[in-house]
């Protein structure tokens, strides 16, 4: 059952899954400025702040969504069948293992627990999307950027993996997401260089930048610095692509597809800080990347999130109500 947009149900009954990218977004600046503290030995409590305060708005997010899919279970798989929908889902579970990450210096027994939840989350997740895209018809198997998220998003957990004394799952995670982005990657250039994506989907090409990134910091956080470096300058060179493309990028004006912009870049940031050590221009390109991202995305966190307030949210990304 879908949304009527004049129809009065009750609000946690609509909860959209589109509420969940810039949160995992907000998550994601919140480790970068952790990493900021590190760099540069000051500001800690600023990264604890924000993720004191993005874990309140998650669990608040994620307590309306439970309670919509207790209520009706198949309203997940509607969900799932339209692309905000999965884009959302997707960011739901990677930024429980976001959380796990956070968790770690505070709380590290609770943060295993978390991870494990997250990664069972999200493979939960993936399963079921790759039956409602067996259950699709052709237009609806398209890859999309969105592909990254929901099979490659496992990639978050060496975060709190390696932190957690947890290798085999960081390495695991690191390796078996390794081959399904390059192929996501190679699909998504051809697709591209032969069929550009119209407006209103070409903020979800900022999602291209995320695997690059984590990849990278796993990479740091594995000991491969040589292969992080690599996949620093790859993140680099799709970074410099989208700031130059960003007139495009924005040409179907604001729409709760921003959020895809939200976590690209803060993972970027996070890298780039976690690299400070190698050399120093990586401390203060990361520093100036991380004021970048602290202005911008909880501003688009904030238009999502009143999107939702209003109920619009549902409407726009056609969330099915329970």
């Amino acid at each position: 059952m879908r949304q009527d947009p004049v129809q009065r149900v009750a609000f946690w009954r609509r909860t959209p899954p589109a509420v969940f990218p810039p949160l995992m977004g907000l998550f994601g600046l919140a480790l970068a400025w952790r990493r900021a503290s590190e760099a540069f030995d000051r500001l800690g409590w600023v990264s604890d702040l924000l993720l004191g305060a993005v874990t309140l708005l998650f669990l608040g997010a994620l307590a309306a969504y439970a309670a919509k899919a207790m209520r009706r279970p198949g309203a997940v798989i509607e969900d799932l069948r339209v692309l905000p929908g999965r884009l959302g889902l997707a960011a739901l579970s990677m930024s429980v293992m976001l959380l796990a990450a956070g968790l770690v210096p505070f709380a590290p027994g609770a943060a295993r627990v978390v991870l494990v939840c997250g990664l069972g989350l999200h493979g939960m997740l993936a399963a079921l999307v790759i039956y409602v895209l067996v259950a699709s018809p052709p237009e609806g198997r398209m890859v999309t950027p969105a592909w990254h998220l929901t099979f490659v998003g496992f990639i978050v957990a060496p975060l709190a993996a390696v932190p957690l004394g947890l290798p085999g799952v960081a390495w695991a995670a690191f390796y078996g997401t390794l081959p399904v982005a390059a192929l996501i990657f190679a699909v998504s250039a051809v697709q591209f260089a032969t069929r550009p994506p119209p407006a209103p989907l070409r903020p979800l090409l900022a999602i291209h930048l995320a695997p690059m990134a984590l990849f990278g910091t796993a990479g740091v956080l594995l000991g491969l610095t040589g292969v992080a470096l690599a996949f620093c300058a790859g993140a680099a060179v799709l970074f410099v692509a989208l700031v130059v493309w960003n007139v495009p990028l924005r040409a179907a004006g604001f729409s709760p597809l921003w959020g895809a912009f939200t976590f690209p870049l803060a993972a970027f940031a996070g890298l780039l800080l976690l690299l400070s050590p190698v050399a120093a221009p990586f401390r203060v390109t990361g520093g100036v990347l991380l004021v970048l991202a602290t202005l911008l995305l909880p501003w688009i966190a904030a238009k999502v999130l009143q999107m939702w307030a209003k109920g619009a949210l549902a409407v726009k990304t056609n969330s099915a109500v329970a």
